[in-house]
């Protein structure tokens, strides 16, 4: 069993409803974030927990984070957004691609599984 230690956080306003787990991305300022939606957001960390509009929500940016999947995702995947903040694995064939990190266990949609934060982007041909 993986255990969650060493994690760096900071609160940001919820420019929307966040529920805890979301894959997060900053919205319209820099102390506010919104539930990211596709593997081009350009994504910052994971929700820690529930949030409404206008309130604050703690957000890991490194560590390892426990997220909620919308499909399936095998051990080493890049990790990134789907709808509603769930995690998918990133697809090879996209051009602009955006992870969250590396999935340390495999699940399916619904499953929560431990990833490594590892925040990049990247725009290919």
């Amino acid at each position: 069993m993986i255990q969650l230690s060493n994690t760096l956080s900071k609160s940001f306003l919820a420019g929307g409803t966040i529920t805890k787990g979301a894959i997060v991305m900053f919205g319209s300022d820099d102390n506010t974030v919104v539930v990211a939606t596709a593997a081009t957001d350009l994504l910052i960390g994971v929700a820690l927990a529930d949030a409404v509009s206008g309130a604050r929500v703690e957000v890991q940016l490194a560590g390892v984070a426990e997220i909620k999947l919308g499909g399936t995702v095998t051990r080493g995947n890049d990790v990134t957004s789907g709808a509603a903040g769930v995690g998918v694995a990133l697809s090879a064939a996209a051009t602009i691609k955006s992870s969250v990190g590396t999935a340390m266990a495999s699940g399916v949609t619904g499953d929560i599984i431990p990833v490594l934060i590892s925040l990049w982007s990247a725009v290919t041909a």
